[in-house]
C-alpha cells in the first residue's frame, strides 16, 4: 500500500482563491491586525507570509511591531485599542512572546469577534458546546484537510495525539462534532503504539520528530501530521516518520506542505466570517 499524499498547498490555493472571489464582492475591505512582538526569526517570516497572504485576497493586513522590551500594560493597551478600532475585523497575537510577558492574558483581552486565532476562552467554550465560534486555525486546517481527501468521520475511531490548547483539543472537539470517536493519547497513555494502531485517523499534534514510526500507524489509516520540527541538519520534519507510515496508511499529509498552508488559509478565512459577522 502506498499513501495517497494530501496536498495541502492546493488546498489552500483553492480555498485563497475561494476566498478572494466572496471578499470582491463586499462593500468593504476586511482588515486584518497582527501583533509581533519581539524580533524572532521564525515569527518574523511566518508575519510577512500572512501579510503577503492577505494582500492576496483582498484583506487589508496591518502588522504592529513592538520591541521585546514592551511591558504587559502597552501590550494590553494595544489591544484595546484594536478592539475598538471599525477598520479592524481581525486580530492576531503572534505567539510565542518574548519573555516577562503573559500571552494568555493579553489573549484573554482580545474580543472574541476579533479573534481570528481562536484562542480567546470565548471562543474556546463556544467551540467545546458545539456553538458557532472563531475555530484555532491549524484545527481548522486539519479538518479542512480531512474533507479534501474525502475521508468519513462518522462513527471513524479517531486518535488526537497530543493535548495542546493549540491544536490538540480543539481538534478533538472538531472531530466530535463530526460524529467521530475520539480518543486524546498524550505522554502519559499507557500502551501508546496500541492506541495509535487502533486509529483510523490519526492527528499527530505533539511537537517530537518522527514520534510515529510505521509499525504505530494502522493500515489503511489516514494520517494528518500536524507537527514541524527542525533536525540538527537542517532538515524539516513532522510527528510522523513519514518514510515508514507512507507505506500503511491510505492518506497522509507532508511536512512540509502539509497543515502548514491550511493555517494561514484558514487564518484568512476566519478574518472574514470575523468581518461579515461583525458588519451584518
Amino acid at each position: 500500500m502506498t499513501a495517497t499524499i494530501i496536498d495541502g498547498k492546493k488546498v489552500a490555493a483553492d480555498l485563497r482563491a475561494a476566498l478572494a472571489e466572496k471578499i470582491k464582492t463586499l462593500p468593504y475591505q476586511p482588515g486584518l491586525a497582527v501583533i509581533l512582538v519581539g524580533d524572532d526569526p521564525a515569527s518574523a517570516v511566518y508575519v510577512r507570509s500572512k501579510d503577503k497572504a492577505a494582500t492576496g485576497v483582498g484583506i487589508a493586513p496591518r502588522t504592529i511591531r513592538l520591541p521585546a522590551a514592551t511591558s504587559q500594560a502597552d501590550l494590553e493597551t494595544l489591544i484595546r485599542q484594536l478592539n475598538d478600532d471599525n477598520s479592524v475585523d481581525g486580530i492576531l497575537l503572534q505567539l510565542p512572546l518574548p519573555a516577562g510577558l503573559d500571552a494568555q492574558s493579553a489573549i484573554r483581552l482580545i474580543d472574541p469577534a476579533k479573534d481570528v486565532d481562536g484562542l480567546t476562552p470565548t471562543n474556546a467554550g463556544l467551540l467545546a458546546a458545539g456553538q458557532p465560534a472563531l475555530v484555532a486555525c491549524t484545527p481548522l486546517g486539519s479538518m479542512k484537510l480531512l474533507e479534501s481527501a474525502g475521508v468519513s468521520l462518522r462513527g471513524a475511531r479517531a486518535l488526537v495525539l497530543g493535548r495542546s490548547v493549540l491544536v490538540g483539543k480543539p481538534v478533538a472537539a472538531l472531530l466530535t462534532a463530526a460524529d467521530a470517536t475520539v480518543t486524546v493519547a498524550h505522554s502519559r497513555t499507557r500502551d501508546l503504539a496500541a492506541e495509535c494502531r487502533r486509529a483510523e485517523v490519526l492527528i499527530a499534534a505533539v511537537g517530537r520528530p518522527e514520534m510515529v514510526r510505521g509499525d504505530g500507524v494502522a493500515d489503511g489509516a489516514v494520517v494528518i501530521d500536524v507537527g514541524i520540527n527542525r533536525l540538527a541538519d537542517g532538515r524539516l520534519v513532522g510527528d510522523v516518520a513519514f518514510d515508514e507510515v507512507v507505506g500503511h496508511a491510505a492518506a497522509i499529509t507532508p511536512v512540509p506542505g502539509g497543515v502548514g498552508p491550511m493555517t494561514i488559509a484558514c487564518l484568512l478565512e476566519n478574518t472574514l466570517t470575523a468581518a461579515i459577522r461583525r458588519r451584518a
